[in-house]
């Protein structure tokens, strides 16, 4: 008896979770928690982590974002490009150029003048228009991505007014390009300390004499 009373109550509370039918559970990928994505992005975020690509893209965007202003302010309801813009995406361009295994994302912004879908699709225009504005600087399309945007959802300055700070697209490292050839030899720590491995190389007008000379002083 005590069993059956068990189980009558088991089925109730799942009847009772009306806000959650059997689909919900069969159908999403294993992961697709983390990451909130659609049909494919867990199965590309588990990859990354089984690959160790994960934890190197967070180093590499770690390091952007110290080297780099990765983020660009906007006119009100525009998505016009000022000097100021223009120049910070040219600084983007030139570190993204150093690192061809290295493929980037960009969001776009709004502040919350404006409906939330027109505001969505304006952040979305922000973040292509940068986009294009860095393969204007010799950067491969297929390295970059205008993503959905965040729209009004993510403001840097917490206010229902105009706000050009909450108006803005950020550049982040997404990942790697998975068909070249130092991804493939899994190399990504010399991707991320690029500089620091070419400069142990010796210089090629050093001779032992040199070295020699240099000990003896």
């Amino acid at each position: 008896m005590k069993t059956t009373a068990v189980l009558t109550a088991g089925v109730l509370a799942l009847a009772g979770c009306t806000n959650t039918t059997w689909s919900d559970f069969n159908t999403r990928e294993i992961g697709s928690e983390v990451d909130n994505g659609s049909f494919g992005n867990a199965t590309f975020q588990n990859n990354q982590v089984q690959t160790g690509a994960s934890s190197f893209t967070i180093n590499l965007n770690r390091r952007f974002t110290e080297e780099v202003n990765t983020m660009v302010t906007f006119p009100f309801n525009s998505t016009a490009l000022d000097e100021t813009a223009r120049a910070t995406l040219r600084q983007q361009a030139a570190w993204i150029r150093q690192f061809p295994e290295v493929r980037f994302k960009v969001f776009g912004h709004t502040d919350r003048v404006g409906s939330a879908s027109y505001n969505r699709r304006l952040g979305l225009r922000r973040a292509e228009a940068a986009v294009l504005y860095l393969t204007s600087q010799g950067i491969d399309r297929s390295r970059l991505e205008a993503v959905v945007s965040f729209g009004e959802t993510q403001p840097l300055i917490v206010t229902d007014g105009r706000e050009r700070r909450n108006r803005r697209t950020v550049t982040e490292v997404s990942g790697f390009v998975s068909s070249h050839p130092t991804v493939l030899n899994g190399r990504y720590a010399e991707v991320i300390f690029r500089e620091y491995v070419d400069s142990a190389q010796p210089s090629s007008n050093v001779t032992d004499s040199n070295v020699v000379s240099a000990a003896e002083q």
